[in-house]
């Protein structure tokens, strides 16, 4: 049986049972599987966090949050700056010096997006980088047309989960959520649904799978700096991102003044062809 719901006031239905319930804080792990247009390999993955309370929820990457903070004051920024030194910088045999950021354990901001959802306001705002410039912008809680197939279920981390559907920002997603956790909330944007969305996938491109779930003491994680972050419009971001991707050597050229060309090495240090670039499978909101 198909039903069909928006998820116009579920959001906020739903994190009450949950406040009714659980007081504490939801951390939900997710590996996070997307294409990459780089030319080693087909998708990138990432370790994303969900934590979440009945009154808001935050998506975000630990490392990146943790250069945040530590980035946010002069002290902390200095000592980020010596560790990452320390294991980059090597010196060469003619006495110069070479940075190689894949070396060594120190951490790197790698992934800039952000994404807190608000049940006081009915909105979520969304943090990341596009181009070269940090945006934010504000999307409403609900719009979010599920089609629920409540004779579909499947078992995930011990959870009874069931599948739902809907089309969103140029997509097709099909989640798996558990009723059992009547948090209205997943990874990335994905929302409102009777219970905590713990898989969701689009057209083989993009994939979001839990893989731990706990109950915390700690408090929801902010996000830094907010002040470095102008306010955009989605699908101009998301513009300027493409074409920041298409034209990235004629970009460095005007910025550096100089004649830059961006090789493709394999693991073998061989040149390779450079991946096409589409929209339908590299970005995860194609409406724009």
């Amino acid at each position: 049986m198909i039903r069909k719901i928006i998820t116009t006031g579920l959001f906020a239905a739903a994190l009450t049972m949950t406040a009714r319930d659980n007081g504490n804080t939801i951390r939900v792990a997710y590996d996070c599987t997307s294409r990459t247009l780089a030319t080693n390999r087909d998708f990138d993955k990432n370790r994303m966090i969900l934590a979440a309370t009945p009154e808001q929820s935050i998506y975000f990457n630990e490392t990146s949050l943790y250069c945040d903070s530590m980035t946010s004051t002069p002290e902390g920024k200095k000592h980020l700056s010596e560790i990452q030194l320390a294991a980059w910088v090597t010196q060469t045999p003619d006495g110069g010096m070479m940075i190689d950021t894949t070396r060594g354990n120190a951490p790197k901001k790698s992934v800039h997006t952000y994404v807190t959802k608000k049940t006081a306001t009915g909105k979520m705002t969304v943090y990341g980088k596009w181009g070269d410039e940090d945006g934010k912008y504000n999307e409403p809680l609900n719009g979010i047309e599920w089609e629920i197939a409540e004779d579909s279920i499947s078992n995930i981390l011990g959870y009874e989960c069931v599948m739902a559907t809907a089309d969103y920002h140029g997509r097709h997603w099909k989640v798996w959520f558990t009723p059992e956790i009547p948090l209205s909330d997943g990874p990335w944007k994905l929302h409102g649904l009777p219970g905590l969305i713990l898989s969701a996938e689009s057209d083989g491109d993009f994939r979001f799978e839990a893989t731990r779930i706990e109950s915390s003491g700690k408090n929801i994680p902010t996000v830094y700096k907010q002040d470095n972050y102008s306010t955009v419009d989605r699908r101009k971001a998301l513009a300027n991102e493409e074409y920041s991707i298409q034209n990235r050597e004629a970009m460095l050229n005007a910025k550096y003044g100089v004649k830059l060309t961006i090789s493709n090495i394999d693991s073998n240090g061989n040149p390779t062809k450079k991946k096409d670039y589409d929209r339908q499978r590299f970005c995860i909101e194609t409406d724009f």
